[in-house]
């Protein structure tokens, strides 16, 4: 009786450290929260304040002001877990071009997935649009990742926040 309360509780504590070792695994291997509020507010930077040159080589043109939201969904290297380690960013972006109206539903935006290089400058690169997107996607971004970058933000609060800037934006830039 005694032998097989000792092999239960063994068996229990094992099994107990296996979840506890899977989950710290898991953790490890997921970029933080601050990391990511970190990585999206560098790339909103980036994406805000790149040269109308810089909008036209990733398809777009321009004279107006640009105001963006970005979720991040991966980073390079994978088990980056501070801004200084992080090499590239991977994330969902999207950004609305200033003009007319402060009405954000009425901007011309862009969005999709971007890759971001974390150099000084950052480099961003856009999959070019058109027949073969997806495919152009998969190649700026590492296969593990394949499937967030084709999902939609996973919250709202980031293009909630970008919309709250727009409409003053907008005004300025007038």
């Amino acid at each position: 009786m005694i032998k097989q309360r000792r092999g239960l509780l063994a068996a229990i504590v094992t099994l107990a450290g296996l979840v506890l070792a899977g989950v710290t695994l898991f953790a490890a291997r997921q970029p933080s929260s601050q990391l990511d509020e970190e990585l999206a507010a560098q790339v909103t930077l980036a994406l805000e304040g790149a040269s109308p040159g810089e909008h036209h080589a990733h398809g777009h043109s321009f004279d107006s002001q640009v105001v963006c939201a970005v979720e991040p969904f991966g980073v390079e290297p994978a088990d980056a877990d501070s801004l200084v380690e992080v090499r590239w960013v991977y994330a969902r972006h999207m950004c609305a071009i200033t003009g007319e109206s402060p009405d954000w539903a009425a901007s011309v935006r862009a969005a999709g997935p971007i890759a971001v290089e974390m150099g000084i400058p950052p480099r961003i690169v856009v999959p070019e649009p058109g027949a073969g997107y997806p495919e152009r996607v998969r190649r700026i971004v590492p296969e593990r990742y394949h499937e967030e970058a084709f999902a939609d933000f996973s919250d709202d609060a980031a293009i909630e926040a970008a919309r709250e800037r727009f409409a003053p934006a907008t005004s300025a830039s007038r």
